[in-house]
């Protein structure tokens, strides 16, 4: 008996965890997908609400290749209340091929999120980024001002995959 509760509580586990780390309904990955020419400096121009990033402003996000494949992923943000700059490092990998916009993120040892790239544009300058659910988005750009008319296309898109205008937090404007 506690050999099958044990083989039932790693199924559910393995369940549990395999479920941050996949894609939601109506997200496809963008595929031709070019990690080489995503690495480098990313700022966050708008966010949902979360727990981890509440409060930071000026956030970027930086992607570099690592030496076992994987991608290494600086966050930094600051944070006014504490007045100083906060930082996570963490390691994502592909979950299929290289070509695909899928991967997983890790910035607490063996518990990984999805990073889903489900919008890129095609010089590689603004990216809607969609985690294991439709809760979890980020628009990045290389430029902390964008096109706006970029930004609004960007925003539709987010408005059909089910997140609403109401729920982005801005970081910077778009012009």
């Amino acid at each position: 008996m506690k050999f099958l509760l044990k083989i039932a509580l790693l199924l559910a586990s393995s369940m549990l965890l395999q479920s941050c780390t996949g894609v939601p309904d109506g997200v496809k990955p963008v595929t031709p997908f070019e990690l080489n020419r995503y690495l480098g400096e990313w700022h966050e121009i708008a966010r949902l609400d979360h727990r981890f990033e509440r409060g930071l402003t000026e956030v970027t996000a930086n992607y570099s290749l690592r030496d076992d494949g994987g991608v290494k992923v600086i966050n930094r943000g600051f944070n006014a209340a504490d007045n100083e700059w906060q930082q996570a490092e963490g390691k994502a990998y592909f979950v299929g091929d290289s070509n695909t916009g899928a991967l997983k993120v890790s910035f607490f040892g063996p518990f990984y999120g999805s990073y889903n790239v489900a919008k890129l544009s095609a010089d590689y300058s603004l990216v809607l980024v969609v985690g294991p659910s439709t809760d979890y988005a980020w628009l990045l750009a290389r430029s902390k001002t964008p096109d706006k008319a970029q930004c609004d296309d960007y925003m539709a898109f987010a408005e059909r995959l089910g997140i609403t205008a109401q729920q982005w937090i801005w970081l910077q404007t778009c012009v």
